[in-house]
């Protein structure tokens, strides 16, 4: 089910919103998601934890 975050300021890291997202819990635990699982960014497999989005990016995980 699409869960829409909200974010302070223009940008976040792609690890911040995961885990602001409830996905993982520690900022580290990115890594291991980007690499094991299928992360996208607008439709684009992701592996970069510092990816920085912007408002109306979309991400999804799975």
């Amino acid at each position: 089910m699409p869960t829409e975050i909200a974010i302070r300021g223009t940008t976040i890291r792609l690890g911040q919103l995961l885990k602001l997202a409830g996905v993982i819990d520690s900022g580290s635990d990115a890594r291991a998601l980007l690499e094991s699982e299928t992360v996208t960014v607008n439709g684009e497999r992701e592996t970069r934890r510092g990816r920085q989005l912007h408002g109306g990016d979309r991400v999804a995980v799975g």
